[in-house]
């Protein structure tokens, strides 16, 4: 229709006289030499047709190079035919010699070019701001495209494809090609899919999926080659995977979203867990199937009640009984305080208290099977510590010390050391994606305490009931710890010593409630799973000799 500019004229690179027919702007000029008058319909072919008249010379851009030999890339195993095809060009530019790569605007027009040196510098000639993706001219309109990384990659994948089917590259690189893609999107809407065949290194493919986040889902495919990129197919011969990729280029899934039937071989594998322990105390495997890496298992309850007790029972047990490396962070107690925990628990006596009738030699032989194993790391602060800093001496003991556990005791302190000015709920619940994170990252197992605020009514000094909802600060910590346990003692009543340990979260199974209870042994030092004494068992009645102290 007149008037109205058809697909071919659109990609056709100037209008010159026609030499057949003698009109002025007939004749379409096209960059790989070839023209075809829309007046008369005669056709100028270029050499990969076998020669024939040579077509009028089309006016180049100022500052734009209008000459160039156009012959194979040896190196490349790109035919001289492919390189017809895209005008891509050899020629001497300021004494130095370069390849030439031309860039059009989105109405056809040559307004840059690239040139790419020997040592693989390359400078743009022209207005690059304004180029498109490069090889577009070439096709208007079909059902499928493939944009690649760079111009070697286009020629590379058009040429295993007979020349014949759509092939572009983004100007700039994988940096730039979201916003290359974004200025091109009406041009790739004549396209029924889009596939983006990236570099496979790790900028390619973040690129990959950024573009693919403009495209949107639908049109948009992701392919992935064996190697590198689609030069190094080509030069490795393996031309048949090349093209396997291309039509099996999975559709584009935002990151994190995961076909269901794509799991087969997930579910078919071993348990996520990297580690499961059991506790030391029967009764608690019952309900939370025993304690696991990595995840992170948070310990609760009023000041004084128990809770650095029962992670110290645990680090002994971790460490001395199952062998694994343990990192401590008891940042209310020195390392001192720690050390002698953890030998009196070996030696079943209170040693921080007192050492009567202990002799060097026993408190060598203790150290050699606790210590002495290599199995703790300490961080040597007492008090608050700075979030940062925190997490950085958690990194180092897993990564560096091989630490399977860590253990924070405990999160409140953390969150004192901050500014005054600083929101508390805030920065407890930063500390915990920090450290949920770090976690899954690294792999560990993360025991936790952390305090509860304080309750209208009955404390929990006094036996007050521990609720999720009484965590101190927001709900970050009960959201990401895996299990939570509320410990609850009443230290004025009639027996002080003995403990009730409640599943408040188990994220494993979601069974909750009571758990198991404990006795604080004010000879060993060890706390001793005992039954409720609601079913009948007196504490009272219990001794040291009773057979009630498990074997360690």
């Amino acid at each position: 229709m007149k008037g109205q500019m058809t697909e071919q004229e659109s990609n056709c690179i100037a209008h010159v006289p026609c030499p057949e027919c003698g009109s002025k702007d007939n004749l379409g000029l096209y960059s790989d030499g070839h023209g075809f008058c829309f007046g008369c319909g005669h056709y100028l072919r270029h050499a990969a047709d076998g020669g024939g008249d040579a077509p009028p010379k089309a006016k180049t851009p100022d500052g734009l190079i209008g000459e160039g030999t156009i012959k194979r890339l040896l190196s490349r195993k790109i035919t001289e035919e492919t390189c017809a095809k895209f005008n891509y060009r050899h020629v001497k530019y300021k004494g130095q010699y370069a390849q030439v790569a031309d860039y059009y605007d989105a109405r056809g027009k040559l307004v840059a070019q690239k040139l790419r040196f020997p040592d693989k510098s390359f400078v743009w000639l022209g207005d690059a701001k304004k180029a498109t993706l490069y090889g577009s001219q070439l096709w208007g309109k079909g059902r499928k495209i493939v944009v690649t990384e760079g111009e070697i990659d286009a020629l590379s994948m058009a040429q295993v494809q007979g020349l014949k089917w759509a092939v572009v590259s983004v100007p700039g690189g994988a940096q730039g090609a979201p916003k290359h893609i974004s200025k091109c999107l009406e041009y790739l809407s004549n396209f029924e899919e889009v596939v983006l065949m990236f570099d496979m290194d790790e900028p390619g493919q973040k690129a990959a999926q950024a573009c693919a986040e403009v495209l949107g889902p639908g049109r948009c495919k992701i392919a992935h080659l064996p190697l590198k990129d689609a030069n190094d197919m080509l030069l490795a011969g393996r031309t048949d995977e090349l093209i396997q990729a291309m039509w099996n280029a999975k559709p584009y899934q935002p990151e994190g979203v995961i076909a269901g039937a794509d799991l087969l071989d997930l579910v078919l594998s071993e348990d996520e867990y990297l580690d499961v322990v059991p506790y030391p105390w029967p009764n608690l495997n019952l309900k939370t199937h025993g304690l696991r890496r990595p995840e992170i298992t948070t310990f609760t309850a009023g000041t004084g009640v128990g809770k650095s007790a029962i992670v110290r029972e645990l680090a002994y047990h971790l460490g001395v009984v199952h062998k694994q490396n343990v990192g401590m962070i008891m940042l209310e107690e020195t390392t001192r305080r720690s050390a002698l925990g953890l030998m009196g628990l070996h030696s079943n006596r209170l040693l921080h208290i007192s050492k009567d009738g202990v002799t060097e030699e026993d408190m060598r032989l203790w150290f050699q099977e606790t210590l002495g194993t290599g199995r703790y790391h300490f961080i040597d602060h007492f008090g608050s510590t700075e979030v940062e800093t925190l997490m950085n001496r958690i990194r180092y003991l897993v990564t560096a010390c091989d630490c399977r556990w860590i253990i924070l005791d405990h999160l409140s302190i953390v969150v004192s050391g901050a500014s005054v000015d600083v929101d508390e709920r805030r920065t407890i619940d930063a500390a915990m994606t920090h450290l949920a994170t770090m976690v899954k990252e690294l792999g560990f197992g993360l025991l936790l305490v952390h305090h509860l605020k304080r309750p209208e009514g009955r404390g929990h000094e006094v036996g007050g009931e521990v609720h999720l909802g009484q965590l101190r600060g927001s709900h970050g910590v009960s959201q990401l710890s895996d299990t939570v346990f509320g410990i609850e003692r009443n230290q004025q009543g009639d027996n002080p010593n003995y403990s009730k340990v409640k599943v408040l979260k188990n994220r494993l199974s979601g069974e909750t409630g009571v758990g198991t209870h404990l006795l604080f042994d004010a000879e060993t030092g060890r706390l001793i799973e005992v039954p409720d004494p609601a079913s009948g068992f007196r504490i009272e009645d219990h001794g040291p000799d009773d057979g009630q102290v498990p074997q360690f």
